[in-house]
């Protein structure tokens, strides 16, 4: 029904008015010819203005809409993610355990240690290093005759997306079941870890000996035996919410490949790229909408929807059990993330949550303006941009137009 009727008012949008007439004008002098325009108000479901909006463009970082949006869905606001210290052998009158430890990653896109998140990441973070005394004193280990294991196994081993052949892409750290410090060498940042997995165990190893905890020093990668091993320890990450925050409003590509594979590992068999977008797919279109997803940041040019469709979701999640975290969780325009400093002296400033999107040749800005009870929603996606500054100035005037409307 919802998609019905936004059909046939993108129908009648199109032939405009003055307003429409105008933010085509804007749309076109901003981002070519090849660029789209869906403008819907929310509690009718009437549209405003419509331009090129059922032809599918690029997504760029508005694919982190379907990719949020799917994770807070499927697994909760509340959702933490766990990483846990699994054990095999019995721990003796002395503290010697006869037998091995295994670190386990749940998919933890900030696992690492606080000298890291503190300094990149504002806060935001999960201390791998608080296992230690969980270990320590709670367990009462203080020697381990084996070695500790790796085991990165809720995710693939594939490091990047389709946008660098599935390789360590320069654009974001190595994915990983078991990540540790979004990916990066050392806590100054800096070049990426070839093997997140076993540097976290690294970490925790050494960490585990200055506690007073014998350890070898030599870690490798190994699966965890449910039916051979008990939890000593466990760490969780923050709310999903807060996770879905970051990765929107500062447009974290990391974040969302991540969000996209632990989607899929929990909700399509596999903690892949691929078992992630189907899911994704999935959901997009039990909210009436589409999209032909391929990664979860946008990074691959073949993310792809109209404008319509990204209304359409949009739209659709108003109604969603997580509403009111989803839309939240966007950049307030003007003074959060990505559109901080714009669309400054227009209607849309700090009235509007959106998400920009940008690759070569494209850029888009997708999301909600409030104005009393009014709700406004729209999609600009611009796909033949020459001048990325002109583009974000007149998708800028758009949104005060349709804040303002």
């Amino acid at each position: 029904m919802l998609v019905a009727a936004l059909l046939a008012a993108q129908a009648g949008a199109a032939g405009g008015g003055r307003f429409c007439q105008d933010l085509r004008h804007r749309l076109v002098r901003g981002g070519g010819q090849a660029s789209g325009l869906f403008v819907v108000d929310a509690r009718t479901g009437k549209a405003v203005c419509a331009r090129a909006a059922r032809r599918a463009r690029p997504l760029a970082s508005n694919t982190k809409i379907f990719t949020t949006a799917t994770a807070l869905s499927e697994l909760g606001p509340d959702y933490r993610i766990e990483t846990k210290v699994l054990a095999d052998g019995k721990v003796d009158r002395q503290g010697v355990l006869h037998g091995d430890l295994y670190l386990v990653g749940g998919g933890d896109p900030v696992l690492g240690s606080p000298a890291f998140y503190n300094a990149f990441l504002g806060g935001l973070g999960t201390n791998l290093y608080s296992l230690v005394r969980q270990i320590a004193s709670r367990a009462e280990i203080r020697s381990v005759t084996g070695r500790l294991y790796a085991d990165d196994s809720i995710f693939d081993r594939l490091r990047g997306v389709a946008d660098s052949g599935f390789a360590t892409s320069p654009y974001i750290g190595p994915l990983s079941g078991l990540s540790f410090n979004v990916g990066f060498s050392t806590s100054r940042g800096g070049s990426f870890s070839s093997d997140p997995a076993r540097l976290a165990a690294r970490k925790l190893a050494a960490s585990l000996r200055g506690a007073g905890v014998a350890i070898a020093a030599d870690v490798a990668l190994g699966d965890a035996d449910p039916d051979d091993t008990r939890s000593i320890a466990s760490v969780e990450s923050p709310r999903l919410d807060l996770l879905v925050n970051s990765t929107n409003v500062y447009s974290n590509n990391f974040f969302a490949e991540m969000l996209l594979k632990l989607v899929g590992a929990h909700e399509g068999g596999a903690g892949t790229t691929a078992a992630g977008a189907g899911v994704v797919e999935r959901f997009a279109r039990s909210r009436g909408s589409g999209l032909n997803a391929v990664d979860g940041s946008g990074l691959t040019r073949s993310n792809r929807a109209s404008p319509l469709q990204v209304v359409r979701f949009l739209q659709g999640m108003r109604s969603s059990h997580v509403r009111d975290e989803f839309i939240s969780d966007l950049a307030l325009a003007g003074r959060e993330g990505t559109v901080a400093g714009r669309m400054r002296g227009t209607s849309a400033y700090g009235r509007c949550r959106v998400k920009t999107g940008t690759l070569t040749g494209v850029s888009n800005l997708s999301g909600y303006c409030f104005r009393g009870r009014r709700t406004m929603i729209f999609s600009i996606l611009m796909g033949s941009v020459r001048d990325l500054g002109l583009a974000h100035a007149e998708q800028d005037r758009i949104a005060g137009a349709v804040a303002g409307y």
